[in-house]
């Protein structure tokens, strides 16, 4: 005979193990305050003030708070800040064991941590529970990258399989650990063989491979879908005699009935990360501006949304490539800006106008770009009548140069 409460007792243990997990992801946030010399950022403390508050609250899911402590640990980066990520990520794939955002944010903890090997096998599980089969665009890179890697090992192993070989005991290790033994076991492989015999030139071209990897990620499609770059003359010819539109994203414009008048131009300038909603904004994307912010630009999204062209404003000119190399995702863009157009307001060769500074805004530095340009008929603003849509100066600079400002249709035309 079937106990009718059995079913109740499995579910409260159930329950009772989700609880001490959740318990243990909140001692692990705790001994990480606590650490000597742990110092952590306003965010990384608000998430951890958020993920306790939700284990206090019955109605609340403390698993994404929990999950958003990782993230912010993540973002945090040093040793101590990772290996929190990376416990909590642990706890998380306890707690869900079909999460991806967990298994994601595990692999990229371990990433992190140069454990490599472990991190991919994480990343691979967070591709098995994606139901299109499909990772985002910088998992997948990361996961090429990664097998890239293992497979310079694997072989530089195999070009030496002597018993006890100190190659060996690479494999698996961490890359801090990694990189540097790989480079000693080279040196003594040339001192020993020299560097006409053919093993020894295959391995170090091996070595020279596995570097760049560890330095940046590999590209799987170098051309980017067959994305062509262009240059000022080149972005000056798209541009010619088309009417333009830069279009705010801002939930106003979302919802202002704009779409069909927004689409009618020749020309739809985004900017930075947008939505569309078609009624509002309309659903046309000719040219895309972003631009690069903090110290390591690279790190963020991969530009997915199709568009016409992608202006990318960046400075350094290191940070701005790698930052093409490891955002851009192939096919998503016919053209793609090429490095006369990264920094359009303080290039001397186009504005040079150095006092605009580091922080303006993408709108304005487009805006400002198809000014200079002065190939367009017709240039409108669309949904930056309101305050703080531009900086105050970039607001000044565009009022004054207005041909018209028309509140009700939140459009000010420049041409």
């Amino acid at each position: 005979m079937t106990n009718p409460l059995a079913g109740l007792f499995k579910a409260r243990q159930q329950e009772a193990a989700r609880l001490d997990l959740f318990n243990r992801g909140m001692r692990l946030c705790g001994e990480h305050l606590a650490a000597r010399g742990a110092k952590p950022t306003p965010w990384l403390t608000q998430a951890i003030g958020t993920f306790a508050v939700s284990l206090a609250t019955p109605s609340a899911d403390p698993f994404d708070a929990l999950l958003q402590v990782g993230k912010r640990a993540l973002e945090a980066g040093g040793d101590g800040s990772l290996n929190l990520a990376l416990g909590v990520a642990g706890t998380s794939t306890l707690i869900r064991q079909r999460s991806k955002g967990a298994w994601r944010l595990h692999g990229l903890a371990l990433d992190g941590l140069g454990r490599g090997d472990e991190a991919l096998e994480s990343y691979e599980r967070y591709l098995s529970l994606q139901q299109n089969g499909g990772a985002a665009p910088e998992i997948a890179r990361r996961i090429d990258t990664l097998r890239r890697r293992r497979a310079c090992l694997d072989e530089a192993v195999a070009l030496f399989p002597e018993a006890g070989s100190p190659l060996r005991g690479m494999l698996g290790g961490p890359t801090a650990a990694t990189a540097p033994e790989f480079a000693a076991q080279v040196r003594a492989k040339v001192a020993e063989h020299g560097v006409g015999d053919p093993a020894v030139r295959r391995l170090l071209e091996l070595y020279g491979t596995y570097r760049r990897l560890v330095e940046r990620d590999g590209m799987p499609d170098p051309l980017l879908g067959g994305t062509t770059p262009i240059d000022v003359g080149g972005l000056r010819g798209l541009v010619a005699e088309r009417t333009v539109c830069v279009v705010a994203n801002a939930e106003e414009v979302a919802s202002s009935g704009l779409g069909s008048e927004i689409d009618g131009y020749d020309l739809v300038v985004r900017c930075d990360s947008f939505r569309l909603r078609a009624e509002g904004t309309g659903e046309r994307t000719d040219l895309h501006a972003v631009s690069l912010r903090g110290d390591t630009p690279w790190d963020g999204p991969a530009w997915t949304a199709p568009v016409g062209v992608r202006l990318v404003f960046g400075d350094p000119a290191a940070g701005w490539r790698r930052a093409l190399r490891q955002r851009l995702a192939p096919g998503a863009q016919e053209h793609v800006g090429d490095a006369s157009l990264r920094r359009p307001l303080g290039d001397p060769a186009l504005l040079g106008e150095d006092d605009w500074g580091r922080e303006t805004t993408t709108a304005f530095t487009v805006v400002r770009l198809l000014d200079f340009l002065d190939v367009s008929p017709r240039l409108d603003l669309v949904g930056f009548t309101l305050p703080g849509r531009l900086r105050p100066r970039e607001t000044e600079w565009v009022r004054e140069r207005a041909t018209h400002i028309h509140d009700s249709k939140m459009r000010i035309a420049l041409r």
